[in-house]
């Protein structure tokens, strides 16, 4: 089968499929990229799970340069370039398309790591787990208190034996009323994760929805205790 330009694979030396951004040319994993699909009407739009058919292109920047881009005629451009179709409807509001899709799938992965039993809730619960050493990774509300927060974050170090380090829960960009709609449940706050997959999956996630919100930098990824 002939491969697409602009969705040609290269693979590292852990076999990571990597895709190249349409906008700056720079190739990264797939996996922290956000592909966009092309329908039938000509109208591009976010395939934030990656599952619509046919040709699609990739973007890797945030939602500030996505809408730079845009205004430009740059990401018009790109489009297609890599579609091979310059009648292209893109919509004006395709960067917050993007932000939503993105902040659906991470809820909704939560949601299915809460129903699966590998998910945590409740500052007792958590912290209880986190100090026999249980939890891969700890996430807190945007209006999670910072004693509350700095409580846990404190008992995740001392089950995992890295007292005096950094390490420290992630602040969600989305608050505890947010959440509790997401996981089914009441007041959610904090947010620990016990499962070591299920911890990856939600660290896939997020940390492309941050990146594209511009929520934390290159330092301040979701920590992945998942090898």
């Amino acid at each position: 089968m002939r491969k697409l330009p602009n969705e040609t694979r290269s693979e590292t030396l852990d076999r990571v499929p990597h895709r190249k951004c349409i906008l700056t040319g720079e190739s990264s994993p797939a996996e922290q990229l956000v592909r966009l699909a092309l329908g039938p009407d000509n109208q591009v739009a976010p395939d934030i799970r990656e599952k619509a058919p046919g040709r699609g292109a990739w973007i890797g920047v945030d939602r500030t340069a996505l809408e730079n881009a845009h205004a430009r005629g740059q990401l018009k451009a790109a489009l297609a370039r890599a579609f091979k179709d310059g009648k292209l409807d893109i919509p004006d509001d395709l960067a917050e398309q993007v932000e939503r899709g993105l902040e659906r799938a991470t809820l909704d992965r939560l949601g299915l790591e809460a129903r699966g039993g590998s998910l945590l809730t409740g500052s007792e619960k958590i912290a209880n787990a986190a100090r026999q050493g249980d939890i891969v990774l700890l996430l807190h509300a945007a209006d999670a208190g910072q004693d509350g927060s700095g409580k846990l974050d404190q008992a995740w170090r001392v089950g995992s034996d890295r007292e005096g380090d950094k390490l420290r829960g992630v602040i969600l960009p989305v608050d505890r009323q947010g959440l509790s709609v997401a996981l089914g449940r009441q007041n959610v706050v904090h947010i620990g994760i016990t499962d070591k997959r299920a911890a990856g999956r939600v660290s896939h996630m997020l940390n492309r929805w941050r990146h594209f919100i511009g929520s934390g930098g290159a330092d301040d990824e979701v920590p992945r205790k998942v090898a």
